[in-house]
């Protein structure tokens, strides 16, 4: 993909050094996480202080969900959240989830269709931790979770957290490779939850400008388009970081594509986006600290999105 392609997201350089990354690695799990959250806010500290473009998107944001202008303090709390969730895959991926208050919402429907060995799409956001979602089901053999996401954008935290945990990374469906959607295809049909971050696209894609947090703001479809394709049911999903160790994990249904009719699929497609958009939005307000999209989210006038 030429760097001209690329949405706006996948072209700021990551941050990070790969010795830090691993050194933060190893004072968790030497120190435990109570003494290495020490650390954590550090380093919320520093990308407040040094990372001006996503402390000046991060005030526009938080203005939007929080209904007022953001402070220092709300710029600290929103990067540290997001540290914070960096900071427990550590101990998620090392399958430590005594340390957590995880508590489910949402998930009587999920048991049906996994009882009936039917597969289904979860649709997140850069909002709160998937990883929580995908350490617990390593506790259920039985119980089949795997990511499609694009992992070159934050190849040294994948790197680093693979060294934690290898069969974890298993569970990885790299997307912009030509084989993601038959891969994606494959998982479904073995009676598997296969995840998707639905508010960033991973390359050229059609958009839908809609009402969000009081503006207008474009999503890509093609998740959505994807989610027609395959005919299976998608369902909204956020663990959102409520602070100390808890963390909430949300399922809500979206709609269910196995039984819609192909004439309307076109018009199933923008319904469930406006849907999935509603529901984000409901989630930024109630968890205003833990959408992590620390780039101009706003403005219609991206290259990408033209």
């Amino acid at each position: 993909m030429n760097r001209d392609d690329q949405p706006d997201w996948m072209r700021h350089q990551e941050r990070g050094n790969l010795f830090w990354l691993r050194l933060m690695r190893w004072l968790s799990l030497t120190l435990g996480r109570r003494v290495s959250r020490i650390v954590v806010h550090g380093i919320a500290l520093y990308f407040v202080l040094a990372a001006s473009t996503a402390r000046q998107a991060s005030r526009r944001y938080l203005a939007r969900s929080l209904g007022r202008g953001a402070t220092w303090r709300d710029v600290y709390r929103h990067f540290f959240t997001f540290a914070s969730t960096i900071h427990d895959r550590v101990y998620l991926l090392n399958d430590r989830h005594e340390l957590f208050d995880i508590r489910t919402h949402g998930t009587e429907a999920l048991h049906g269709l996994h009882a009936g060995n039917q597969g289904s799409l979860l649709f997140g956001a850069h909002l709160g931790s998937f990883e929580v979602l995908r350490s617990l089901a390593r506790d259920q053999p039985r119980l089949k979770v795997a990511m499609a996401m694009y992992p070159a954008n934050a190849r040294q935290i994948n790197d680093t957290l693979a060294a934690i945990n290898p069969q974890a990374m298993q569970d990885i469906i790299a997307l912009g490779k030509v084989d993601a959607i038959l891969t994606i295809h494959s998982r479904l049909e073995e009676g598997a939850m296969v995840g998707i971050l639905a508010d960033r696209s991973s390359g050229p894609d059609q958009y839908l400008t809609l009402p969000f947090l009081g503006a207008p703001a474009r999503f890509p479809t093609g998740p959505f388009r994807m989610a027609a394709m395959l005919r299976h049911p998608v369902y909204f999903m956020a663990g959102l970081y409520r602070g100390g160790n808890r963390y909430d994990v949300h399922f809500e249904l979206l709609a269910d594509f196995s039984t819609a009719e192909r004439r309307g699929r076109d018009e199933l497609v923008r319904e469930t986006l406006e849907r999935y958009v509603a529901t984000l939005e409901r989630h930024c307000l109630s968890a205003p600290y833990n959408w992590f999209n620390f780039y101009d989210f706003w403005d219609l006038d991206r290259r990408d999105q033209a």
